[in-house]
């Protein structure tokens, strides 16, 4: 069986310590080697993003320069469509193959929201779902169906995570970090530090190009 393969898809608006910092500390968790950085181009359940997309790409490899468990996938960038992640889970699969072990990590917040994703109920044929806690999230689902299809899908070994392909949710004991790229953005327009909030390149990145100013 391959090693267990994770991608990690978002804005990144940028890309901050509460992007990176948990995704660690769930590859240490569950022994992932590799995590692919996966950038929105037309995010379909948020606003679209301040930087342009060379932009974001810009900051995110500031952000990995001195961290070799992530690397960038750009492929949804390339596209005009917006970014469904059931599609790009679905070319990787026939990429790497029916017995590829696929993890797509998440948030607590879009495991809630989940049953509003497009062709939600597709994901774990194609992926395991890896959810790392976020601060002010409710541990339970929404209805109790949803919280059924949780309950019947949960890993609880992470053995289970690399012996199969899909099918899986590991709910994972991460780190919590009370940041976000919109509460970058606005002490940016308010011309507050974020020295703390994301790596210093980064950091020099958006000063350089002047971004979240306005």
């Amino acid at each position: 069986m391959p090693e267990l393969y994770a991608l990690f898809g978002g804005t990144f608006d940028p890309i901050h310590y509460g992007h990176l910092r948990p995704v660690e500390a769930l590859a240490q968790q569950i022994g992932l080697t590799e995590v692919t950085l996966l950038p929105n181009n037309v995010p379909p359940h948020r606003p679209q993003p301040q930087a342009s997309a060379a932009q974001r790409v810009a900051m995110l490899r500031c952000a990995i320069h001195d961290r070799p468990l992530f690397n960038i996938d750009t492929r949804e960038l390339e596209r005009e469509t917006p970014s469904w992640t059931v599609n790009t889970l679905e070319t990787l699969r026939a990429e790497r193959g029916a017995k590829q072990p696929l993890g797509f990590i998440i948030g607590q917040d879009s495991l809630l929201t989940l049953a509003k994703w497009h062709r939600w109920q597709d994901l774990l044929s194609l992926c395991h779902l890896l959810v790392c806690k976020r601060p002010g999230y409710p541990a339970q689902m929404a209805s109790s169906e949803m919280q059924q299809w949780l309950e019947d899908h949960l890993a609880h070994d992470i053995q289970q995570l690399h012996a199969a392909p899909a099918g899986r949710i590991w709910l994972a004991d991460t780190p919590l970090f009370d940041i976000s790229a919109t509460d970058i953005r606005a002490r940016r327009h308010h011309g507050q530090s974020c020295a703390d909030l994301l790596p210093a390149r980064v950091m020099a990145y958006i000063e350089r190009a002047g971004l979240y100013c306005d």
